[in-house]
């Protein structure tokens, strides 16, 4: 395929203009042809700041020969619908997470993609960052001594009623929007043989989804992850590797702005060190990472699927009885 990828996007979702139709826009490698909107005037109105097609409706967007490529930042439970429809239209696919709300689903979606040649994407944007590398191989060299475990934590402060993220019929809940961050940080580093233990999820005063949780994860070889996340809560994004001769921690870690210097702290004995490296835009990594598998006509599937499993396996362990309330 030459030239850039001719990107569509359905739905106007506020991370769909805020943070990724601009990186579309600056990326030389692709090019907004279209967005899509039950809302004709959302739609115009989006169309005219990235000079665009505006479209009224989902379907009438993939009905355009011009489109290669479709972003989908729908609410969850609307993800497997409009996904399989791109799929099955002949366009690779950048979908927002989770890829779907359940195991199977995603396996299937998955699936499809590669009998079709497809590419198909989740959008978990954090690991395209290059500091989490820069943390892989400290670890691969021995930095930390023998790994014994990982602790990594996100939560946000509440969001405002009417949020979609309150919203069981739409897929919300603290689980798969937040609580995916540590977990796939955790499968990150630890690989996908990592199993539940044991977790718990919080319904929040008023709530009827989950606004906290927690997990315990482990190896074969008995490194344990701990996770906690939620959104009502002060504001957290941090991971800790911690090993037999020291620990490497890891502040900001999931959502930061394109200008951070990230640093990685390196703590052995009674000395720390601050390894900072250059500022990296894990947005606009994200799309060229999605270039490449459109261009390769395919995608890593095993981290999405597995850490699909992992979700459905905390929901598990976190129910009967588990989940409780705060009010």
């Amino acid at each position: 395929m030459s030239g850039p990828t001719r990107i569509g996007v359905i739905g106007c979702a506020d991370i769909a203009v805020r943070r990724m139709l601009p990186a579309f826009e600056s990326c030389p490698d692709t090019e907004i042809v279209a967005v899509a909107s039950r809302d004709p005037g959302k739609a115009a109105e989006v169309a005219r700041r990235f000079d665009c097609r505006p479209v009224h409706g989902y379907a009438e967007l993939l009905e355009l020969e011009q489109v290669q490529a479709v972003y989908v930042p729908l609410p969850a439970s609307m993800h497997a619908q409009w996904v399989e429809a791109a799929l099955d239209a002949g366009k690779h696919v950048l979908a927002e997470k989770p890829l779907s709300t359940d195991r199977l689903r995603t396996g299937q979606l998955l699936e499809r993609a590669g009998e079709l040649g497809l590419a198909l994407m989740e959008n978990v944007m954090f690991v395209h960052h290059q500091r989490h590398e820069a943390v892989r191989r400290l670890v691969a060299d021995g930095a930390i001594g023998e790994l014994r475990s990982f602790h990594g934590a996100f939560a946000i402060p509440a969001p405002p009623d009417g949020d979609i993220r309150y919203a069981a019929e739409l897929g919300g809940g603290a689980l798969a929007d937040i609580g995916v961050y540590p977990l796939r940080a955790a499968l990150h580093f630890l690989g996908p043989a990592l199993e539940v233990v044991g977790a718990q999820l919080t319904v929040g005063r008023g709530r009827v989804v989950e606004t906290a949780g927690a997990a315990l994860l482990r190896t074969p070889g008995g490194v344990a992850a701990q996770i906690t996340f939620g959104m009502d809560h002060a504001y957290r994004s941090a991971y800790e590797l911690w090993g037999s001769q020291g620990r490497i921690t890891v502040d900001r870690a999931f959502t930061p702005p394109a200008d951070h210097i990230p640093v990685i702290g390196l703590h052995r004995g009674l000395d720390s060190e601050e390894i900072r490296l250059d500022p990296c835009d894990q947005v606009a990594a994200t799309v060229a990472a999605f270039v490449t598998a459109v261009r390769a006509k395919a995608a890593p599937a095993q981290d999405t699927l597995r850490q699909a499993a992992l979700l459905d396996e905390v929901r598990r362990a976190a129910s009967p009885g588990t989940a409780t309330g705060t009010g």
